[in-house]
């Protein structure tokens, strides 16, 4: 059995995934295909190294040294093409916790901060939580993929934004930004003196023949005003050892940020994540490699069997395991559509309406699962819209 064929119950473990269902659902009769985490295990050698630290079994404060520190360098350069520096680096449990510092440190209150929606749900959040106005860029539905309406992102711009957070690859809609895409964008923040807060979490996670560009990479100008987000996290399943980073090449950036973090009372990582972003960065490439196939494999399966017998119609993803599925023609509104996949065809999906108003009538499925768990959900949906 392949390494990514195993079904594992995770039930009991005080999984978000697993063991809320009754409180996100109210149903436990439901199959979990939601939260961003995937059911499957991390790379051994992540598993190896946590075991053998947690051996030693003290847990004393711990340091992010310069061994970690390059082996983030060197998975930017060889994934990505980017050259960074070690002193580059800050630390912090999440990436949505350093939007959270960033926007606090480098922008105003009453400042209007600029999303393309449909997009992550804490985008909303950080924004409002700190008092700054939510600009809207929304994305255009062109064919079976998402493009950006540049003549209404230049517009917004024109009218004071401070801050851009951009989300590449995009969750929910699954797009890879190209070079020429990346370029206008850099551009119009250039032009306009927009600081960019690039969550690029979904990085590693592009489907064979679409790379990922950090918009940062572009040129030393546009690098000077981004904050690029990366972490560990989605790629090898280790979200809950809570492990990440922000690469900013401005010094003064850098250090108006480093310095939120400490008046929030944060200092680095815990020993667990310290271990486990060294690990995988060193020793993943070949589990990452097989899993990008494979979730491609799962989005081709996806698409094939909902638009051969349903009339849904998904998105064609270009990386992410979500996928962002237009249930427009179930005629449903977003709460109806919602109480429909959980009670009748028993999957818990992401209500797309959580994502902006752009999501109405959408769900967002996670397909970072065994085949044999993707192929039940898939058919609970197919049966439960051919028998209503």
């Amino acid at each position: 059995m392949g390494i990514f064929e195993k079904v594992y119950d995770r039930k009991n473990t005080r999984s978000v995934k697993w063991d809320m269902l009754d409180a996100v659902f109210q149903s436990e009769d439901v199959l979990p295909m939601w939260v961003a985490d995937m059911d499957f295990k991390a790379p051994e050698a992540v598993n190896n190294a946590i075991t053998s630290r947690a051996q030693h079994g003290i847990y004393g404060y711990t340091v992010v040294d310069d061994d970690v520190k390059n082996a983030i360098v060197h998975w930017v350069s060889k994934r990505h093409s980017w050259t960074i520096k070690p002193q580059w680096l800050s630390f912090s449990p999440g990436v949505v916790t350093t939007l959270h510092m960033a926007i606090q440190a480098l922008t105003e209150p009453k400042d209007s901060i600029l999303i393309q929606t449909p997009v992550y749900t804490p985008f909303y959040q950080v924004i409002e939580a700190h008092d700054r106005n939510i600009i809207k860029n929304p994305l255009v539905r062109k064919d079976n993929t998402y493009v950006i309406d540049f003549n209404d992102l230049e517009s917004k711009f024109q009218q004071g934004v401070k801050a851009f957070i951009l989300c590449n690859p995009h969750n929910p809609v699954g797009k890879v930004w190209n070079k020429e895409e990346l370029e206008e964008i850099a551009r119009l923040c250039l032009k306009y003196n927009v600081l960019i807060l690039s969550d690029e979490i979904h990085c590693d996670l592009t489907f064979p023949n679409h790379n990922h560009i950090p918009i940062a990479s572009l040129s030393e100008e546009i690098a000077n005003c981004t904050i690029t987000c990366m972490a560990p996290s989605k790629t090898f399943n280790l979200a809950g050892l809570q492990a990440s980073y922000a690469i900013t090449a401005n010094k003064e950036y850098r250090r108006m940020l480093e310095k939120q973090f400490s008046i929030q009372g944060f200092h680095g990582l815990n020993i667990m994540g310290n271990m486990a972003l060294e690990a995988a960065y060193q020793y993943g490439e070949a589990w990452l490699d097989e899993l990008r196939i494979l979730l491609e494999d799962h989005r081709n399966y996806v698409i094939q069997e909902l638009e051969s017998h349903t009339d849904l119609r998904v998105i064609r993803s270009e990386g992410t395991y979500l996928l962002w599925i237009d249930c427009q023609s179930l005629n449903m509104d977003s709460k109806a559509l919602k109480k429909f996949f959980v009670e009748k065809a028993r999957v818990g999906l992401n209500n797309g309406v959580d994502y902006g108003d752009d999501g109405d009538q959408y769900m967002r499925m996670n397909i970072g699962c065994p085949r044999e768990t993707l192929e039940e959900g898939v058919k609970r949906i197919i049966d439960a819209i051919n028998n209503q």
